[in-house]
């Protein structure tokens, strides 16, 4: 069995061609070999490190400057910068080399172009490395506070005009919010109106000298920034503050509109009292019981306000109910009788004695009347009258029965029959004398009811010795 390898000799041999791309191919490969040995050979015989080199842009063939005089003009102008220690130049038929150590990035590369400049230099390289500090040399932070100090003396007049600008503008806004106040002093009645559009108007006044001041000192973005962002922020805080804004924005509203004043009787969700007072939050008022409740404003604004001191004629009216046996003429005419002699019950207009309904067992009447309730308490005076009329109704033999119940007896009731005896009379049980006081307006009042006379006074005299919960200035 013949080998391998003499099977592909007898082929090269039988195939000229074939052979001489063979020999080709190798003497490719051995001249390839030959040039790159070559050239690391060159690449070894240069110690030059590429750290930064140059060529220049022409080669002067004649008058060439001598390599000394190159390195030593070099050496003058790097050392007179004081930028390189220590500082190395060596010029090699005009090739510069430099080396030593700079601060800056910016210095090694000005040292390059240095050098690629002068006359008679071909290439340059640059081996001019970062200078290690030490971590106790505060040179470079002293450099840094004499460039601050410097910068302050250049910039100290521009902030001495600014802080004079700045406190006129300070200044001016007082006397804008003064003179606002001022003018508005007899056009607006409204305290807290007045010292908002006060305040507001020294706001701007305010804000356009600073403005001016931010202008001067070269901060030209920041001003329109100030300016523009004023608006923003108090879009933010309203949005953030929302409640408070609205109770803030209702009490202005109450204070100009004034539903109600200073010790009014008033009723809003229920809350019956007398008004203390109204901040830029709520509205105090003071119950009938002596207590303090404080209602937001966004609330009373919002809500529906009775305001029983704003017309001191008050009606008030009850219902009472009689037998259906009784004459309703003879108990309308007992009853208004009644209202027409009591002191506290007003002419004008016309109490009223009305029948009302036809119940199960009564004839409902509805006693209507009016009260000025400036002068007189409307529950005492309610009160004085229920009674007056109960007893002129029993004077008058009208009886007032109670609702009328039916009983059913499923096994019968057991009747016992008597002889009828002689008829006897009942005398009438006088009625007890009625004790009275002698009120303000010449009426009577039971001893019981105090007097007919309202108690403002009494509430008045609690609220001055009460504490306030809440500080600040009454709006109204």
């Amino acid at each position: 069995m013949q080998h391998p390898s003499s099977q592909v000799v007898a082929r090269l041999a039988a195939s000229p061609r074939l052979t001489g791309l063979l020999c080709g191919g190798l003497l490719l490969m051995l001249a390839g070999l030959t040039t790159a040995q070559a050239a690391e050979t060159e690449r070894g015989d240069s110690a030059v490190p590429l750290t930064e080199v140059s060529v220049a842009d022409s080669i002067a063939v004649e008058e060439v400057t001598s390599d000394e005089a190159i390195a030593a003009r070099l050496r003058a102008i790097l050392t007179a910068t004081g930028w390189f220690a220590p500082v190395h130049v060596r010029v090699d038929s005009g090739v510069v080399f430099l080396s030593g150590e700079a601060q800056e990035q910016q210095q090694i590369a000005w040292a390059g172009n240095l050098a690629r400049n002068a006359q008679g230099v071909v290439a340059v390289v640059n081996n001019v490395g970062f200078a290690d500090s030490s971590p106790w040399d505060l040179s470079p932070t002293y450099q840094q506070l004499q460039g601050m100090a410097a910068s302050t003396f250049r910039a100290l007049p521009i902030a001495l005009l600014a802080i004079a600008l700045l406190l006129l503008a300070w200044l001016l806004a007082g006397l804008a919010s003064r003179v606002t106040g001022h003018v508005l002093a007899r056009r607006l009645r409204t305290p807290l109106l007045r010292d908002m559009v006060a305040r507001a108007s020294a706001a701007v006044v305010f804000i356009l000298g600073l403005y001016i001041v931010l202008r001067i000192a070269g901060l030209t973005s920041l001003a329109v920034t100030v300016v523009g962002g004023t608006g923003l922020l108090g879009l933010a805080i309203g949005f953030a503050f929302r409640d408070i804004a609205e109770n803030f924005l209702a009490s202005i509203l109450i204070s100009m509109q004034r539903p109600f004043a200073v010790g009014d009787f008033i009723e809003v969700k229920g809350y019956r009292g007398f008004v203390q007072r109204v901040n830029t939050r709520a509205t105090l008022i003071m119950t009938r019981d002596g207590n303090h409740v404080q209602i937001p404003n966004a609330i009373i604004y919002k809500n529906e306000i009775i305001n029983f001191t704003a017309n001191p004629h008050t009606r008030q009216e009850f219902t009472v109910g009689i037998a259906y046996g009784d004459t309703m003429a003879t108990a309308q005419t007992a009853a208004l009788e009644v209202l027409r002699q009591h002191p506290a019950v007003l002419n004008e207009p016309e109490p009223l004695v009305l029948v009302d309904e036809l119940a199960a067992s009564t004839v409902n009447l509805r006693v209507s009347y009016w009260v000025d309730t400036a002068t007189y308490d409307a529950r005492k005076v309610r009160s004085a009258v229920i009674r007056q009329v109960k007893n002129a109704f029993d004077l008058a033999g009208i009886s007032m029965p109670s609702e009328a119940r039916e009983v059913t007896f499923p096994e019968g009731v057991q009747v016992a029959l008597t002889e009828p005896s002689a008829p006897t009379t009942t005398a009438p049980v006088p009625e007890e004398p009625v004790q009275t006081q002698a009120s303000e307006a010449g009426g009577e009042a039971h001893l019981a009811e105090g007097g007919l006379k309202n108690n403002d006074d009494d509430i008045e005299k609690q609220a001055r010795a009460a504490r306030l919960p809440e500080g600040g200035d009454n709006l109204l």
